[in-house]
């Protein structure tokens, strides 16, 4: 996305946990820029700092060295302006889908009536309007991951930072998801960092895939994907995405290695 306005950025950010000789480095240097309105998918190998690397920009970690920066600003911690989605759906399992939706809203200061407004609005975005009474534990994994993107989108955030959303889902409701997720992203051009370990994922949904190496975790390769802006599912078939895939997949099985050996010399 040449020439957009960079709306996040690490600027040579590193982690070491611990510390003495059994300290580990996570990730080494890494100064990365996120456009305004971009769709950036992290892909490595386990262990890689990718998750590390989101939790510094939503303020859930520090970083060793380094910081990262929002709108040129340091980030020193949490903030409703970066909305965050883990792996698990992380609902109030006592409140009713409606009332997860609306409690960010209610906890900024809207009244009961906007929030509840803008918790069936962004229900209907995801397609759950007619279980707004229901409970987390009335349904399936993959409906509980709608509301979860649906809460975190009444907050109306700036930056959607989303940490393997779909990892827990089979695999017909993670594509399913793919294309609701890419159609919210395509009406709403939030800036997003998402993280997966799934190739296909990041070539459907990415306008950048960024790839990174086995711990410590660096950089290794950018990659600038045109198949954000399809509405067509049928693109994962194409000439150009196979080429991608198995670009990036050469990539990683590289860094998957690595990361083997490590594993082994512990």
């Amino acid at each position: 996305m040449a020439g957009a306005l960079v709306k996040a950025r690490f600027e040579q950010v590193t982690k070491r946990f611990g510390t003495g000789p059994d300290s580990v480095l996570a990730l080494e240097p890494i100064t990365l820029d996120i456009a305004e309105n971009a769709f950036v998918c992290l892909v490595g190998p386990s262990g890689c700092g990718k998750s590390t690397l989101l939790n510094i920009l939503a303020g859930f970690e520090t970083p060793t060295s380094g910081e990262a920066l929002m709108d040129g600003q340091p980030v020193r911690g949490p903030d409703p302006r970066r909305g965050v989605v883990f792996q698990q759906g992380a609902l109030f399992t006592w409140m009713t889908v409606q009332d997860n939706v609306a409690f960010g809203p209610l906890a900024t200061g809207k009244s009961d009536a906007e929030a509840a407004q803008i918790a069936a609005r962004h229900l209907e975005m995801v397609g759950l309007a007619s279980f707004a009474k229901r409970y987390p534990y009335e349904l399936s994994g993959g409906m509980q991951q709608r509301v979860g993107i649906a809460r975190a989108l009444a907050n109306d955030p700036e930056i959607l930072l989303m940490d393997e959303p779909f990892a827990a889902l089979d695999a017909q409701t993670r594509e399913l998801l793919q294309e609701e997720i890419k159609r919210i992203w395509q009406s709403t051009r939030k800036t997003v960092l998402w993280i997966t370990h799934s190739i296909e994922e990041a070539l459907f949904l990415a306008t950048d895939i960024v790839v990174m190496s086995a711990r410590p975790g660096r950089i290794k390769a950018r990659l600038s994907p045109q198949f954000a802006l399809s509405s067509d599912p049928g693109v994962v078939a194409s000439a150009e995405f196979v080429r991608m895939k198995a670009e990036i997949f050469g990539l990683l099985r590289e860094e998957a290695l690595a990361a083997q050996r490590q594993e082994a010399t512990r």
